[in-house]
């Protein structure tokens, strides 16, 4: 992983992409999946603080997290299957039809949730539907991620894929900014009777909106240049995902790996750092949302700023010593809040999704560089999917059963470290970008 910058370093003009193209496809890779993530986000706060009360009530409130967590691991999980589906008509059809069903979807679900009846109202049918809609999140958001990724990179320079596809990036710690603030702004102004009873609904009611104005910016999309000129080579796959298994296992893995480490970084200071703050160290949940607030307001310009960063350096160097950090991070994390301050639960907060933001900012650019251009689609879905089931899904699930198990935060930080390893070895699995390959892919198919 030598710190060497991209060669080769063809401009966007000369490669036959228009620069507006370009601005026009980052806008609307950032603006559909924030609106995706807002949907995702109001969904992962709500887990922690109001459906353990409202779906799924238990005389052991222990019990009813964990089975609230276990909804929210469904949308992990699911994430797999929207890659297998989406990912394949990705490459076989093109980019921008897949996002928009996948906005669609998405967007469905979450209104869905928000005139959902409670477990009073009728019994075991609501968090059996909940899951239900969870499931259908989960699929649209496993599709999405990999067209939003490579409409905006794909219409940017490809010298310059860590910014051109941070787009995409900024879309989670953005959603979750909204969500959280609209989360936030509710339960301050309402009672916790009255936010548990209508408050939390119009958060997911309010994505309506969001997802219409998404909706009218891609249907305006082109397609991408680079599926243009798959299209004119007569390139495209009759069957990307198997070849993705049978002649891109080591992509798969190495891609698939480099997401653990963010998956579980993030699931903590956005899902469990809210549980923890609340009933270990007495805090409220506006503390919390306060403190994430403010990180994921630093995300955004840390993100694309770190992709941009793995385009004059190594990219598997920066994403590796990020990954080293966090695992040095998380002890003391866990220390400096032990005295219940909440300026340094927000440091805390802010400097582990700053880690975050250095590993997520060019993780889009690492994943889709591993695989060619023809099987980007199918490639990127099933690695970022497939590592979400072993990172993200299941992370809230064991932070709970550790701290509930022991009672402290130990083993939670060696959970960090274990994950950390893991996407250190997927970095040196992985390939450097080759970007005269899309080079003189474009310049053929204008030749």
């Amino acid at each position: 992983m030598s710190a060497s910058a991209p060669a080769n370093r063809t401009t966007p003009s000369a490669a036959g992409r228009p620069q507006t193209g370009a601005v026009k496809a980052y806008i609307a890779s950032l603006t559909g999946t924030s609106l995706e993530y807002y949907d995702f986000a109001i969904y992962s706060v709500a887990s922690a603080v109001v459906f353990p009360k409202i779906f799924f009530p238990s005389s052991d409130e222990f019990v009813g997290l964990l089975l609230s967590f276990s909804a929210f691991a469904v949308g992990y999980l699911a994430r797999p299957i929207g890659g297998v589906i989406f990912g394949r008509l990705g490459d076989r059809i093109g980019r921008k039809n897949v996002l928009v069903t996948t906005l669609l979807l998405i967007g469905v679900a979450t209104v869905l949730i928000g005139v959902l009846p409670d477990y009073v109202s009728i019994g075991a049918a609501a968090p059996l539907i909940l899951v239900l809609l969870r499931l259908a999140q989960g699929i649209g958001v496993g599709g999405e991620w990999g067209g939003a990724v490579l409409l905006s990179s794909e219409f940017g320079d490809p010298t310059k894929r860590g910014l051109w596809s941070s787009a995409a990036q900024i879309g989670p710690p953005a959603g979750n900014l909204l969500a959280n603030g609209a989360l936030a702004v509710l339960a301050g102004a309402l009672s916790n009777e009255a936010f548990l009873a209508w408050g939390w609904r119009v958060a997911f009611l309010s994505s309506a909106i969001l997802v219409v104005f998404g909706l009218l910016i891609r249907l305006k999309l082109e397609e991408t240049p680079v599926f243009k000129a798959i299209q004119a080579h007569g390139e495209r796959p009759k069957a990307p995902i198997a070849e993705v298994f049978t002649m891109q296992p080591r992509a798969l893995v190495a891609a698939a790996l480099s997401r653990v480490c963010p998956d579980v970084l993030y699931a903590l200071f956005t899902v469990f750092v809210a549980v923890y703050a609340t009933k270990e160290l007495g805090m409220t949940t506006g503390n919390v949302l306060a403190a994430i607030l403010i990180g994921s307001a630093f995300q955004l310009f840390l993100i694309p700023a770190a992709g941009a960063l793995t385009d004059r350096f190594n990219r598997r160097l920066v994403y590796g010593v990020a990954a080293v950090g966090t695992a040095i991070w998380i002890p003391l994390f866990f220390l400096m809040i032990q005295s219940r301050s909440v300026v340094l639960l927000t440091i805390g907060v802010v400097v582990g999704l700053a880690f975050h933001a250095f590993m997520y900012g060019p993780q889009a650019a690492f994943i889709t560089e591993q695989f060619p251009a023809r099987l980007r689609y199918a490639g990127s879905s099933l690695a970022y999917t497939l590592a979400g089931v072993v990172g993200g899904a299941v992370a809230p699930l064991i932070f709970t059963a550790l701290y509930g198990a022991t009672g402290n935060w130990y083993l939670i930080a060696v959970y960090l470290l274990a994950a950390a390893v893991v996407t250190v070895i997927g970095m040196l699995l992985g390939r450097d970008p080759k970007p005269e390959e899309e080079v003189a892919l474009l310049q053929d198919a204008h030749a």
